[in-house]
């Protein structure tokens, strides 16, 4: 595997190359987001669409703050939730400071402050902006581990960190409107932002317009059939439980969605290569369930169209 040192990786990345590094989230392709060549050979790798616009990763809020308007709710959400798994949508001030393919042409750009320590390293040192979607294929599982982008990208080299500690993507929310809204849930809850900020968060509608990563109605799917909120598997398929239960495999057997979405992207991503279909067990809908939920529903779509 061709692994990098951060300083290797950060003079790449300054040399308008691609790095695969580590998030706390999931292992992300990143590329200076001030360069329109390095974002572009992000789009060809992955086989993106041209409209599915890329999030910004900073260091720091001050940083975000050169080209991303903060008012008031943005900036309690940035000084509370950052760095972290949080992703904001914000009016666009400084369109220098990201290349217009990385926003899809858009007024408005994605950002947010990672909080693993590697991609923080990372940031300091190049100290500009990186975009970094998922280290994946468009509309693939997402990769938590360094052996999954090696998978998916055997010639990009990678800055290792370990298994991604999250195992989803961050948490987006819109703040360009009146109010928040919901545009892609993940670890971090609505619930546990109204919590700690009496902020309420709206869940939106799905937007004709792509201002963000995660809105595509297929995305995060195995290469095999999916089939969720499933109760009795049929006997070709490879039952995926959650909790006390007969299973082929469990995402967590002591019912813990925290434990279920740390192992969900590196379990099918597993179970995938016996090449079978999969069934997953109904998931509670509360908590980090939401956000697993909203994986397996994209999932499943190439499924649920090819039945109908």
């Amino acid at each position: 595997m061709n692994t990098l040192s951060p300083q290797q990786a950060a003079t790449h990345l300054l040399n308008h190359k691609v790095v695969a590094f580590a998030t706390e989230t999931v292992y992300g392709l990143g590329a200076r987001a001030d360069s329109n060549q390095a974002v572009q050979k992000i789009y060809d790798l992955k086989g993106r669409p041209s409209h599915n616009p890329l999030i910004a990763h900073v260091s720091t809020l001050d940083m975000a703050q050169t080209f991303a308007e903060f008012k008031d709710t943005a900036l309690k959400l940035a000084r509370l939730f950052w760095p972290g798994p949080l992703t904001l949508v914000l009016p666009l001030t400084n369109p220098d400071k990201i290349a217009v393919s990385a926003r899809a042409n858009l007024s408005t750009v994605a950002v947010r402050c990672p909080a693993h320590p590697l991609a923080q390293e990372l940031l300091k040192i190049v100290n500009i902006p990186l975009v970094a979607p998922s280290a994946n294929i468009s509309n693939r599982i997402s990769p938590t581990r360094a052996e999954h982008v090696k998978h998916y990208f055997p010639t990009v080299p990678i800055l290792e960190g370990g298994q991604s500690q999250t195992g989803l993507e961050s948490t987006i929310i819109d703040l360009t409107g009146k109010t928040p809204l919901l545009l892609r849930p993940g670890a971090l809850t609505a619930e546990d932002i109204f919590n700690q900020t009496q902020i309420e968060v709206s869940v939106g509608t799905q937007s004709k317009i792509i201002n963000a990563p995660g809105q595509l109605s297929l995305h995060y799917a195995p290469t095999v059939p999916l089939r969720m909120d499933v109760t009795k598997p049929r006997s070709d398929e490879i039952f995926i439980g959650f909790g006390s239960m007969v299973c082929d495999h469990n995402l967590s057997s002591k019912g813990c969605l925290v434990e279920a979405s740390h192992h969900l992207y590196h379990s099918l991503l597993m179970l995938e290569k016996q090449q079978k279909p999969i069934a997953i067990c109904p998931i509670p809908h509360s908590g980090a369930g939401v956000a697993i939920n909203d994986r397996l529903q994209r999932a499943a779509s190439k499924t649920k169209s090819a039945a109908s």
